[in-house]
């Protein structure tokens, strides 16, 4: 009787095997989630322009799947380093998010056997210009997208009744470039009216 039913249930999977199939697909699908790395950041995030790399001052997510204790979200120093646990120090200044993701999960192999890394980036702060002198509003202000020198003036207020409009300069790096505002009012020499970069700073005086 035994050698029957054995028999029976044999054919029967030979006739059915999507049954059988039916049957284990829940089971491989549960595998299949709980080894796939989701590398999705939640919460709120940051709108990061086209040119965008990480600078200091700006707060990053990294996020480690299944090593809880590496994932959180970290302040870029002044020195342009971050400091993860087992991994230590390393740069992430100057780097744009998904390459250091890669350059984590390189530091993270000695350390784990399958690292998987997702950065995002919180917080834009290291992207700065400045603007000086005859303007209502001298101060810094975050490039958070495309904008121009008279854009740039035009959110610290406009220039006071003292400014030498005619006179303006943009400090970029060791260059300085001149700025004719009266011109470029009027629709004259409108390459002056350069896109700012972080770190310039526009002079008034």
């Amino acid at each position: 009787m035994r050698t029957i039913t054995l028999l029976f249930v044999s054919v029967g999977m030979l006739l059915c095997p999507h049954v059988a199939i039916a049957q284990a697909a829940p089971a491989q699908q549960a595998r299949a989630a709980s080894t796939s790395p989701p590398g999705v950041v939640t919460g709120p995030q940051a709108e990061v322009p086209a040119d965008y790399v990480i600078g200091p001052e700006d707060v990053i997510a990294v996020l480690f799947w299944r090593e809880t204790e590496m994932t959180g979200d970290v302040t870029v120093r002044p020195d342009g380093m971050i400091t993860l646990p087992l991994i230590g120090d390393i740069k992430a200044a100057g780097l744009r998010p998904d390459a250091l993701a890669k350059k984590l999960q390189e530091a993270a192999g000695k350390y784990l056997t399958e690292p998987n890394a997702t950065v995002a980036v919180r917080q834009i702060n290291s992207r700065k210009v400045f603007i000086t002198g005859e303007v209502h509003t001298p101060n810094q202000y975050q490039l958070t997208g495309p904008r121009n020198v008279m854009q740039l003036i035009a959110m610290a207020g406009g220039l006071t009744e003292f400014a030498q409009s005619d006179k303006i300069t943009i400090l970029r790096g060791g260059k300085v470039l001149k700025f004719n505002y009266k011109d470029v009012s009027k629709g004259k020499h409108p390459e002056q009216n350069i896109l700012l970069q972080p770190g310039d700073t526009v002079s008034v005086p």
